[in-house]
């Protein structure tokens, strides 16, 4: 039997998404490939830089070592302290200049509508721009204006984005979670505060949507802050650590498919 599409859907985070890198570069030793990914907020920075080819390890390192003016230009509070001109800047060096549908894996960037509460999909144009969108934590970064809508963190809405890769065609979903639970959080700064709010108030949609995953990964790393950016090369061996403790069992899955949705079966059960 034909292996199946396998979708990859990684999570919001702030610097926890720094795991991401561990996750994706066990996966690929594995010899596990995607055919979809599906990224909201930091999980759509990894997302992008893996479909375009990029190396993992590298990656990871080198958003640690960044020194904090290369990509926060702080502003005067209006409707956030971070204007993001720099990361997307960042964003648009690191991908090249491409546009998503140039992407070497087909790819998906969620963010959040902020006046009616709807998912915003990217399938299509400036990666940058993408990602800007879908990494504009509430009261932290300036929202973005998109063809007339104010957007914010993908993370909102759809912080795990499995339902989006499921629908791009994908038979099989990988999830990667790094958000703590909420006894494990690290609150240093007002920028943790408003991220763990986020957490809170997403947890319990997130809980339904994990029965759609066919295999999640939830690397431990409760005990550092979503602003950690400078503890990389720890977080991105969480990640590792998460995924060869269970990486054994994800390849039985996958070996032993037999060419049904996890979402498929759920329907035949009710």
């Amino acid at each position: 039997m034909s292996r199946p599409k396998i979708g990859l859907a990684l999570g919001s985070g702030g610097a926890r998404g720094i795991a991401h890198f561990g996750v994706v570069k066990v996966l690929q030793e594995a010899g596990i490939s995607f055919d979809f990914i599906a990224g909201s907020s930091m999980g759509s920075i990894v997302g992008v830089l893996l479909a375009n080819g990029a190396d993992m390890d590298l990656c990871g390192k080198l958003i640690g070592q960044l020194k904090v003016p290369n990509w926060i230009d702080l502003s005067m509070p209006k409707k956030g302290f971070i204007q993001g001109v720099r990361i997307k800047e960042l964003i648009r060096l690191l991908t090249h200049e491409k546009n998503l549908e140039q992407l070497e894996i087909p790819t998906a960037v969620v963010a959040t509508d902020l006046q009616n509460g709807e998912r915003v999909i990217f399938t299509e144009g400036p990666i940058d721009e993408a990602v800007r969108a879908s990494i504009s934590i509430p009261g932290v970064f300036e929202p973005v204006y998109h063809q007339g809508r104010i957007l914010t963190d993908g993370g909102v809405i759809d912080r795990v984005p499995i339902s989006v890769v499921r629908d791009m065609g994908a038979d099989f979903v990988i999830a990667v979670d790094v958000i703590p639970r909420v006894h494990e959080a690290k609150i240093e700064n007002i920028f943790d505060v408003m991220t763990q709010t986020l957490s809170i108030m997403q947890r319990e949609i997130l809980s339904q949507q994990m029965l759609t995953a066919d295999f999640l990964f939830h690397p431990h790393v409760g005990d550092f802050s979503a602003t950690s950016f400078r503890k990389s090369e720890v977080l991105i061996e969480r990640g590792r650590v998460e995924a060869e403790k269970h990486i054994t069992q994800l390849k039985n899955l996958l070996m032993h498919w037999q060419g049904e949705r996890i979402s498929d079966a759920l329907e035949k059960m009710e």
